[in-house]
């Protein structure tokens, strides 16, 4: 006899990301009971490579799913559903018995980068832009496959079907190939007036429709999982399956951010801008990516290559004697660190930082954008530069946050989440920027938890998102200092005009570095 999902009290939340899988098991109140991460490598053979195993990948949803499940001795009828989370712009070609024939190729691999200017400098692209809402850059699965069909057109051809990495899980979990409509809009393939395939980006990437996955809402349900992989998990084979969205969409719920005038920041590795709003809206400029997540809500904004990893760059390159201080003093290096650059008033006293150290997502798309510390002077020492990096993280966001403003309206809150969330002088700094009020709620994996909150309402167990509301908490708030701020403001022209007049400069120091590299690997 089956419990009805009603008496069932936890929700399976699982959030593949790029550098690891986090699971959580969520009650219906939405406490995370229990959490789990399993890491995995990524490899960068060559400098523009950023690939994964996807075995790799599926084992570590098995053992997270498991390992969660065994910590609260959970049965494997207490689980409502299980919902999934997962990081963009994967790409992978599998066989017709689902073995990989490539690896998981990431969001950050830059193979395509010339495909991808070309396309982009063409009309075709700015048509597909116009049609599929996802930016022309190396990291849409598009240009990958166009890379594909230049590069190993044999392989192109030869692959039963050109999946991401969720798609791959589930390919191998129940045998089928179905995509949610939020992952399928950030390929480049997928239009979204039509929720479907586009004809001209399908043609361009050299696949056709079947060896593509089936586009499904992000509500959609798999059930009948193979007994094996139910068993390696402690799960009923019957456990429904939320297909879910991306990882990006649904921390906007997991933070509250889903209101007009409420916008999302994430920062982690890289970092993200997001609102939602009604309708679908393309930015006439190209810089912002528009993807579905539910009826009527789509995800407005853009992401940036260097947040939290610049943060690590200055551990690791420019300060190193300084994390070992803070090490011997019993800190954590990073806390350290931004006691160092809270000695230095906002503004650097005029030293700036771009953070373009792997290139650049929004809005300027730029792959071979480079860092550039301007207005460096002999007064300027080690705490000036530290500070530096951290503000030109948030100056990053502003510029994204900038074009979301001015194709969806003015923010009057931001909802904060990600790694830099844990300081409380990075939440500060970035609202004196944005010169608006900042929240941080106390749910850390907030992706996960928009994966629950999707799966109740996959399950009918909500009829409307908002009856999760109180799953978020805010366990601070931030408002914007305005000495700061007026600061702030002055600088950011001057930002905007130092990375424009550079441009040219990055794509020829681009290119030297390329050779360079090829010469010292000769």
């Amino acid at each position: 006899m089956s419990i009805p999902a009603a008496a069932k009290p936890y929700i399976l939340a699982v959030d593949i990301g790029t550098t690891s899988t986090k699971t959580l098991l969520v009650s219906r109140e939405g406490r995370v009971m229990a959490s789990h991460a399993v890491e995995y490598p990524l490899y960068t053979p060559a400098a523009d490579r950023a690939e994964q195993d996807p075995l790799d990948i599926f084992r570590a949803v098995l053992q997270g799913v498991g390992i969660v499940m065994r910590k609260l001795d959970a049965r494997p009828g207490d689980i409502v559903c299980a919902s999934f989370s997962s990081a963009m712009h994967s790409l992978l070609a599998v066989s017709a018995d689902t073995t990989p024939l490539t690896p998981c190729i990431t969001w950050a691999d830059n193979r395509s980068a010339r495909v991808a200017d070309e396309l982009k400098a063409s009309g075709v692209g700015t048509a597909i832009y116009g049609r599929t809402g996802t930016p022309i850059h190396p990291m849409s699965p598009l240009t990958k496959l166009m890379w594909f069909r230049e590069q190993q057109p044999e392989l192109l051809q030869r692959a039963f079907k050109w999946i991401g990495i969720k798609e791959f899980v589930f390919a191998k979990l129940f045998g089928r190939y179905v995509v949610d409509y939020p992952l399928a809009s950030a390929t480049g393939l997928f239009r979204l007036e039509r929720l479907d395939w586009d004809e001209e980006a399908l043609q361009l990437a050299g696949v056709t429709r079947g060896q593509l996955s089936e586009p499904v809402p992000a509500v959609y349900r798999l059930e009948g999982m193979k007994s094996e992989y139910a068993e390696a998990m402690g799960l009923d084979p019957n456990t429904p399956f939320v297909v879910g969205a991306s990882d990006g969409a649904l921390a906007n719920l997991g933070v509250g951010a889903t209101q007009p005038g409420v916008i999302a920041v994430t920062i982690g590795t890289s970092g993200a801008v997001r609102g939602i709003a009604p309708r679908p809206a393309i930015d006439p400029q190209g810089r912002l990516f528009c993807y579905a997540l539910l009826e009527n809500q789509w995800v407005i904004g853009g992401p940036i290559n260097n947040g939290g990893i610049m943060l690590r760059w200055v551990r690791d390159r420019l300060a190193t004697l300084e994390a070992e201080e803070g090490r011997r003093r019993g800190m954590d290096p990073y806390d350290y660190l931004t006691e160092l650059a809270a000695e230095v008033p906002a503004g650097s006293e005029g030293l700036l930082f771009l953070p373009l150290l792997s290139g650049e997502r929004a809005p300027y798309w730029n792959a071979n954008a480079r860092g550039v510390f301007f207005g460096l002077s002999l007064y300027h020492d080690k705490k000036h530069m530290i500070r530096a990096v951290l503000e030109g993280v948030m100056l990053r966001i502003h510029s994204v946050a900038a074009a979301l403003q001015e194709l969806a309206g003015p923010a009057a809150e931001i909802r904060a989440s990600g790694g830099f969330a844990r300081s409380v002088f990075w939440r500060q700094m970035l609202a004196d920027v944005l010169g608006a009020r900042l929240g941080v709620p106390d749910a850390i994996e907030s992706s996960a938890l928009g994966a629950a909150m999707l799966g109740l309402l996959a399950m009918g167990e909500i009829a409307d998102l908002r009856q999760t509301a109180d799953w978020v908490q805010l366990e601070a708030v931030h408002e914007p200092n305005e000495n700061d701020h007026r600061t702030y403001k002055q600088l950011t022209s001057i930002y905007e005009s130092v990375y424009h007049q550079l441009k040219d400069q990055f794509d020829a120091i681009s290119a030297f570095q390329a050779l360079s590299h090829r010469h010292a690997s000769s």
